[in-house]
């Protein structure tokens, strides 16, 4: 099979951006004077969604809903601000992505993060490699529900099966799964191989330039 798409997840995968999520989570925190959490805590909350991770975020005993989207609001306008602070590409990823961009190959960034601040943080550091950067407008279209993948797929004139996923979360693997393409995992991102690979990864690569191989 020649591959002739990429679709990426993009937090954990082509960027680190576990510093500026915690920080903006904790900073909310701090204003309601609810505990915090160290990089490592929120390195496990990340995944589904910004609304999901407040959630997680949240202490048990203020966790309803009205506070969640209370949160949630805030986060976002906080975030919103501050996304690209301390979030950069992962080393050896601008390497990657000069590479498939030379052989013409068709790349997209899908992501569970909101679509504005999804858009916002591919077109800052990544202003000139894909053509389209997807992010959550709506949670019944989270992944792994491939609906957006699908699309990505329709608008490139290509089957879901000459498409490589790539991303750093069994999220990322089900998604891939679920419209049909490669699933790739990442090593460098936020879970672990065996976590990958029990959730379907069919190649987990440890630097970027491994992804080449498939090529």
């Amino acid at each position: 099979m020649k591959y002739k798409g990429i679709i990426f997840d993009l937090d954990g995968t082509l960027v680190n951006s576990l510093e500026d999520i915690s920080d903006a989570m904790n900073t909310v925190l701090q204003t309601l004077k609810y505990p915090t959490h160290a990089y490592g805590d929120y390195q496990y909350f990340i995944g589904s969604g910004l609304r999901n991770l407040v959630s997680k975020a949240l202490p048990e005993s203020n966790n309803g809903e009205n506070e969640i989207e209370n949160c949630f609001q805030k986060m976002l306008a906080f975030y919103g601000e501050n996304c690209t602070l301390k979030t950069k590409p992962y080393e050896g990823i601008t390497e990657l992505l000069d590479n498939l961009t030379s052989q013409k190959i068709k790349l997209a960034v899908f992501s569970n993060k909101a679509d504005e601040l999804t858009k916002k943080i591919v077109s800052e550091i990544f202003p000139d490699y894909f053509d389209t950067a997807v992010g959550l407008s709506t949670e019944a279209l989270k992944k792994p529900n491939p609906f957006e993948a699908l699309e990505i797929s329709k608008n490139w004139s290509l089957k879901p099966e000459e498409i490589i996923f790539i991303g750093d979360s069994d999220i990322d693997m089900q998604t891939a799964i679920n419209a049909n393409m490669f699933p790739v995992g990442v090593s460098w991102g936020y879970r672990t191989d065996e976590e990958l690979k029990e959730s379907g990864a069919k190649l987990v690569i440890h630097n970027p330039i491994d992804l080449l191989q498939l090529l």
